[in-house]
């Protein structure tokens, strides 16, 4: 399976990415082809609203021209992306934000018949670390998540929130196993 993570943290050693390459090891091992991108230092604009994007469904039509194209051509030829985001403010990181808000040129028609999707029956997984508790903190982010796939028409092939993080390094076996878990799930 191809599989392509993209990374919103901006910390290259924090929770987020301990985790993730965590998982990446995990894919790799079972002999999944594994692409990563870390979006801090990129070039990714907002969505423009301009609706270019709707016009062809023969490829990512967006009109602008930065880092977020190629990702989004990525994005179109994973079999499974990995969005993986500290919590911030009860939501993902801004850089992963910019970048599915541009997801918006993958699909045309929603709510009509006639909805097409250039992610159609991709599976599509979440992974967040965060300092405080799911409850009150975190799920508003995977409930979003979860309301992406519809107009993606991809399916929610799972999720994983690891709160109370504090440092990488006090991350524990607890954490790996909980990791280990979610890998099973995903490509399940």
């Amino acid at each position: 399976m191809k599989v392509l993570t993209i990374q919103g943290s901006a910390r290259k050693e924090g929770n987020t990415a301990t985790v993730l390459g965590w998982v990446e090891e995990e894919l790799s091992l079972m002999g999944h082809e594994v692409s990563s991108v870390r979006l801090v230092g990129k070039d990714i604009r907002g969505c423009l609203a301009c609706g270019k994007c709707k016009e062809s469904m023969d490829a990512v039509n967006c009109i602008q021209n930065d880092d977020a194209s190629a990702i989004l051509d990525q994005m179109v030829a994973a079999d499974l992306v990995i969005f993986a985001s500290p919590l911030y403010f009860w939501g993902i990181a801004g850089p992963l934000k910019s970048l599915i808000d541009r997801t918006y040129s993958f699909y045309v028609d929603y709510h009509k018949p006639g909805h097409a999707s250039l992610l159609e029956g991709q599976r599509q997984a979440l992974l967040v670390t965060g300092a405080g508790p799911w409850e009150n903190n975190a799920e508003a982010t995977f409930t979003a998540f979860e309301r992406l796939q519809k107009p993606h028409r991809a399916m929610s092939a799972g999720n994983l929130y690891l709160g109370k993080c504090t440092t990488a390094d006090k991350l524990g076996e607890d954490a790996r196993t909980l990791a280990s878990n979610f890998v099973s799930k995903i490509v399940g």
